[in-house]
């Protein structure tokens, strides 16, 4: 089959850097390629070059005559002065655009909580980068080029994203940290690193074993590199058994290779470890309320959290994971009830903030005057240069200003930081942002050995399955709710609530396993003419008064601009307010729904 896209001894560089070493491959009708590589090993740019939007140094790209090439880039050319049916729909009204079943999957799915006739100048980047997906998947390609898509994205939406791209005609090449969407999405895997592009055939776990194995008949001499292949090796092996369904080559060679190796880590000895690190008590939330303005995180909440816990939080963008996290990191005071610590907790919170640092600073000095040497669980010592290296300081960065490391660098460095200060309670908030596979790998290894009590909000599934025990989630009803089995039954239950909620629509998405019985997830209604009836139906007419006023508000705003299309500080401010509008907006809207399951 003819090659829609193909490079013939392509080299590309940036300065004195070499990114792309003549390098020679191609993409396929329906073929459906994840790159994969270390952030600044030439990833965007490959990208870049295969799309014509970057010209290479040497050699010939070639593309079939016609092909129509859709590029989702991390930034986003959507323009200010549009709204959202704009950008997304080109205008067209709701009768329009609703009567396509894709269309109307695409807009509820990625446009859930943005109003259509909002100013694209309004959005928060995550909004925008969301826009900008939904645009590119209701275009027809005969290619789609996706970088990072995943990001900004909750479970639920990657999940939703993997079955619709794997439905799609196109071909697809596309670059993401996100290890379960590769597994779910891709055919073949591209590896970027020192000027060349290794290609294997699978997804993300087809690439570890095949990648193991080139190594064990080369006899690679990066013995830590290899060793830590090994142990994520270990962890695909005795994870589900369909990561390894894939691989159409023999893995014989590359099991061998793991049969000694025990488990990614022993639950039972950090558990005993920690426990006397922390003794019995680490956080207690007894009973608890958290509102955020008309909005119920939490109702009468009780959640006990023990030492050597290593817990996923999940749920919808807006359920209120990071209050959680602020909550039992006492930053965020309950509305009513009592979060108590331990007394021998020393606990670190990972925000999604990057932290201020002295722009004069350096990297080595600045980790040195927290810790010089840290020790792991068998005794091991490691040095401040030791964990940098393995951190991805190598080198000239090891000594880089603080001032002129990239937002992954900065990330990593944070990390580590707080890493260094021995916490025996660590709170991370998405902390897979902004970091590659390979750094991702190095983390898991050192949380692998790491005995304290983890909590960890992440849309990254991969990681929070390789990382934690339990799975517990934020599902609207005001608890924290264990999912025994984890993703998969989160999964089944939001697609539960959304068929109560609307039962014209159907489940959106069904993941494997058995049924949660009739009713999972679901807020039982109350009797007609009860109190809490009552107060039900008080509280629909409360908020459908609201949003009459946000409506005409929103009215008033949109003709404004309308009328000053030319004021581009005037566009920035109204923009500004109808982005406040619709927050509010969307907090009422979530109150109704919850209300009106209380209704008879």
């Amino acid at each position: 089959m003819a090659n829609l896209i193909n490079l013939e001894r392509v080299s590309k560089s940036y300065g004195v850097r070499p990114l792309l070493d003549n390098v020679s491959l191609g993409i396929s009708v329906g073929e459906r390629v994840g790159i994969v590589g270390r952030n600044g090993d030439g990833k965007t740019t490959l990208l870049e070059v295969m799309a014509g939007i970057e010209e290479p140094d040497a050699g010939r790209v070639s593309r079939t005559r016609g092909v129509e090439i859709g590029y989702l880039h991390q930034g986003d050319e959507l323009v200010d002065t549009h709204t959202v049916r704009e950008a997304v729909l080109g205008g067209r009204q709701d009768h329009e655009w609703a009567a396509d079943q894709t269309t109307r999957q695409v807009v509820e799915e990625l446009l859930e909580g943005v109003a259509l006739d909002r100013a694209v100048v309004g959005l928060s980047g995550g909004e925008r980068r969301r826009c900008a997906l939904a645009a590119l998947l209701l275009s027809r390609h005969d290619l789609i080029i996706l970088d990072e898509p995943t990001n900004h994205l909750d479970v639920e939406a990657v999940a939703w994203l993997a079955s619709h791209l794997v439905d799609l005609p196109s071909a697809l090449i596309v670059v993401t940290h996100d290890r379960w969407f590769l597994d779910a999405v891709c055919q073949t895997t591209w590896e970027v690193h020192d000027g060349a592009v290794d290609s294997y055939e699978g997804g993300y776990a087809a690439f570890v074993l095949a990648k193991a194995e080139r190594q064990r008949q080369a006899a690679a001499t990066e013995t830590r590199r290899q060793n830590l292949a090994r142990k994520e090796l270990a962890w695909l092996r005795r994870g589900a058994p369909a990561r390894t369904s894939k691989p159409k080559f023999r893995i014989d060679a590359a099991n061998a290779l793991i049969e000694d190796v025990p488990a990614p880590r022993d639950r039972m000895e950090l558990q005993r470890f920690a426990s006397q690190r922390l003794g019995k008590d680490v956080v207690d939330i007894e009973d608890v309320d958290l509102a955020r303005g008309e909005r119920v995180l939490l109702d009468h909440a009780t959640w006990r959290i023990g030492p050597g816990d290593r817990i996923g939080i999940v749920g919808v963008n807006g359920a209120g994971k990071t209050s959680l996290l602020s909550l039992i990191a006492g930053t965020l005071a309950p509305d009513v009830g009592k979060v108590k610590h331990g007394r021998t907790i020393q606990m670190q919170h990972l925000t999604q903030a990057l932290d201020d640092v002295d722009p004069g600073g350096r990297v080595l000095p600045t980790v040195e005057s927290i810790r010089r040497v840290t020790k792991t669980l068998d005794g091991q010592e490691l040095s401040a240069t030791s964990l940098l290296e393995r951190f991805g300081f190598t080198g000239d960065r090891l000594t880089a200003r603080l001032g002129d490391l990239s937002g992954g660098e900065r990330r990593r460095f944070q990390l580590l930081k707080l890493l260094l200060t021995e916490p025996n309670v660590l709170l991370l908030d998405e902390p897979t942002n902004d970091l590659d596979i390979d750094t991702l790998n190095v983390l898991e290894d050192f949380l692998d050995s790491w005995p304290g009590t983890l909590i960890v909000v992440s849309h990254d599934r991969y990681f929070l399955e390789r990382v934690t025990d339990s799975v517990w989630a934020l599902l609207g009803d005001g608890q924290v709710s264990m999912l025994p089995r984890g993703v998969d039954e989160y999964l089944e239950r939001r697609a539960a609530q959304q068929a109560v909620e609307d039962p014209s629509s159907g489940p959106a998405l069904m993941a494997s396993g058995p049924d949660d019985g009739p009713g999972a997830g679901t807020t039982p209604k109350s009797r007609p003419g009860s109190a809490e009836d009552r107060a039900a139906r008080k509280i629909l007419a409360r908020v459908e008064k609201q949003l009459e006023r946000i409506a005409e508000r929103e009215a008033e705003l949109q003709a404004e601009m309308e009328a000053n299309l030319s004021d581009y500080d005037l566009l920035a401010r109204v923009g500004g307010q109808l982005g406040e509008l619709a927050a509010e907006k969307e907090e009422l809207e979530l109150e109704w729904l919850e209300a009106s399951e209380l209704v008879e």
